[in-house]
């Protein structure tokens, strides 16, 4: 038996906000926008570079902000 059933307590369930959507997207955008800007230079690679950063940066924002 885990420490929460001996504790009595029941589990619940966290739910992230719309906040922490919009939150994500938005800081995916101005770090995409941002690596573009300091690359210079919109090649193929850039572009990729840019949108793995950004992806990154918001998928960890969205998951962290609980």
């Amino acid at each position: 038996m885990s420490a929460i059933g001996k504790a009595g307590a029941t589990a619940t369930r966290l739910t992230r906000s719309r906040a922490s959507l919009v939150g994500g997207i938005a800081t995916g955008l101005g770090v995409f926008l941002l690596v573009l800007l300091l690359a210079g230079d919109a090649s193929a690679t850039t572009i990729a570079a840019g949108l793995a950063i950004a992806l990154a940066v918001a998928a960890w924002v969205r998951v962290a902000d609980l």
